[in-house]
């Protein structure tokens, strides 16, 4: 049944007129959705920092429960599309209503890919780091709190025994994950497995609280409900599982549709992937011309492989210790931070800490943001890989802690979470298109800051750019057009400054996350176009400070919600 608001705006009746103006019910939709959402996958919360989540438990996954949400998003969907836009215009529930309108229909639409049936991943949207995430801020300071954190710590046995089922399921339906990630979940599974309570990522809870009768029972959890949990799962995937042989979703049932519909989830830009591709190819021959003239200036050779080379090798850049890595990320956390109110009008004042990844995901990444609590209560994290230092290159450490920090991820998360007038889907949904296409827009813009120290971490902002560009040539080559993890690892090796571990975890990322690479480099694109578009329209008036803050005011936004909010701020001038 329509509501009432509805029903007298189709007899005719002034809007003013209903129990419930537009305006609060498209509030309301948007505020069910975001903590629906939470509810759901309470799992996910670590990194956007959601107050009103469980605590005691994780998400359930059963095809039951999540069929029960899809109906839940499909009455959300329909209920905004009842009301009139046009009621909105010049409000900010217009704005509420897009976003949540396309995430809606963006998570509708990625239903074909049946991510629950075929999620083995050994990066961000895996298990063992959403559980060891979220147990790292599992409050314990009250006795209610730890009785919580027990509970969701012997939630993870049944977790985990869902997700063996929903593999099964995919497996009589022909949803498998590739193989190679596969065995590297097997490893890092076996490493928390095998390492001392005191020394996982699980044991966090226990490991901050100094309530002994809570610190053994939980211990008790940990080796008598956690790791025979992960021992089954371990098992299962070694003795049962059997995955594709091929890398790229492609194979899966709908491969074809399940990555058109990742890209426009993860983008938020419906992009061909042919159209991807080709713009990965030509942005990389563009980066790849400045890295040369950057190396016959600064390095006197026209050999920029070579020279990448010696940047992953020579021990003059790499790292001694893994607290010179910490060191070193820190020094450009505080520089990037005393710059950042030059070009932005508004700068939050929201504490950010620099960590080591965990031992058991030392090999999975280079870096990683999450945030910290509005309140003020926790800080936000930067994590960063230390793991084997002197395999590490100074080159793009400078780059990965702009895109994470400032003015990158924290600085970009720090405004909308202390932004009260948001409503809270844009303050705790984002939309990769946009985040991670901000984050390497600031890698650029650092360098416009004058925030690196050197030519050789310059050239290795110039490789985490061709890094972006060569994910839409590989993400769209493994998923589309047919490539194997060998034509994808030798790409990124002859076309970056990584080494081969950290190309090979790379691949194995995009393998476990299809279209979600390929945000990057178009988000960034879409920012830098909207800048010059802006600085073309205004000239003189063109505040640098201003833009940034317009492209940030709005929390979580799609990059066509950004063209709007640019649009109109030129029609200002």
């Amino acid at each position: 049944m329509l509501p009432k608001c509805l029903l007298l705006g189709l007899a005719g009746f002034a809007v003013t007129a209903c129990s419930q103006a537009p305006a609060d019910r498209v509030n309301e939709i948007a505020s069910e959705f975001v903590h629906g959402y939470y509810m759901q996958f309470p799992e996910e919360v670590y990194e956007v920092g959601y107050p009103d989540s469980p605590t005691d438990r994780f998400g359930d996954h059963s095809p039951e429960t999540l069929a029960a949400w899809d109906v839940k998003v499909n009455g959300w969907l329909n209920a905004l599309d009842e009301i009139d836009i046009a009621t909105l215009a010049g409000t900010p529930e217009a704005i509420t209503w897009v976003f949540a309108h396309e995430r809606l229909q963006a998570l509708v639409d990625w239903r074909i890919c049946q991510n629950a049936l075929w999620n083995v991943s050994p990066t961000y949207t895996g298990w063992q780091f959403m559980i060891a995430g979220t147990l790292a801020i599992q409050p314990v300071s009250t006795g209610k709190e730890r009785q919580e954190a027990l509970a969701r710590a012997n939630d993870i046995a049944r977790f985990l025994q869902v997700d063996i089922g929903n593999l099964r399921r995919g497996v009589d339906q022909g949803y498998l994950a590739p193989q190679s990630n596969v065995i590297k979940v097997i490893d890092q599974v076996t490493s928390l497995i095998e390492m001392p309570a005191e020394e996982s990522p699980f044991f966090s809870p226990a490991a901050r609280s100094d309530d002994e009768a809570f610190v053994a029972e939980y211990r008790n959890v940990l080796s008598s409900t956690i790791n025979p949990a992960m021992i089954a799962y371990r098992d299962f995937l070694a003795d049962e599982y059997q995955g594709r042989d091929e890398i790229g979703v492609g194979a899966n049932p709908d491969g074809a549709a399940c990555y058109a519909a990742s890209v426009r989830y993860w983008a938020s830009l419906p992009t061909s992937a042919v159209d991807i591709h080709r713009t990965g190819l030509s942005e990389m021959a563009r980066i790849q011309s400045e890295m040369l003239a950057l190396a016959r200036e600064s390095f006197d050779t026209d050999d920029v492989g070579g020279l990448l080379e010696e940047m992953r090798s020579n021990p003059a850049y790499t790292f001694k210790t893994e607290q010179a890595v910490l060191d070193f990320v820190n020094n450009a956390v505080e520089r990037s931070r005393n710059a950042a109110n030059n070009w932005f009008g508004y700068v939050p004042d929201a504490a950010v800490v620099v960590i080591p990844s965990p031992a058991y995901e030392k090999d999975s990444g280079s870096g990683f943001y999450s945030s910290g609590a509005a309140d003020g209560s926790r800080p936000a994290i930067i994590q960063v890989g230390t793991y084997n230092p002197t395999t590490i290159s100074k080159a793009g450490e400078e780059s990965l802690t702009f895109h994470e920090g400032y003015p990158g991820h924290h600085l970009q998360a720090s405004i909308a979470l202390l932004n009260d007038s948001l409503h809270p889907i844009l303050r705790y949904m984002f939309v990769s298109g946009f985040a991670e296409g901000w984050g390497l827009y600031s890698e650029r813009l650092a360098d416009e800051m004058g925030l690196y120290s050197s030519d050789v971490t310059r050239l290795g902002m110039m490789s985490a750019e061709s890094l972006r560009a060569a994910r839409m040539v590989v993400d769209t080559g493994i998923h589309v057009f047919g490539w194997t993890r060998d034509d994808a690892i030798q790409y990124l090796l002859e076309h970056t400054a990584r080494n081969y571990d950290g190309v090979a975890a790379q691949i194995d990322r995009y393998a476990a996350v299809p279209g979600q690479a390929t945000s990057y480099l178009m988000g960034s694109l879409e920012i830098q176009r909207l800048r010059r578009k802006a600085e073309e329209a205004m000239g003189h008036q063109f505040d640098i400070r201003e833009f940034h803050d317009r492209i940030l005011a709005n929390g979580g936004v799609t990059l066509p919600m950004l063209g709007t909010v640019i649009d109109a701020w030129i029609a200002e001038h």
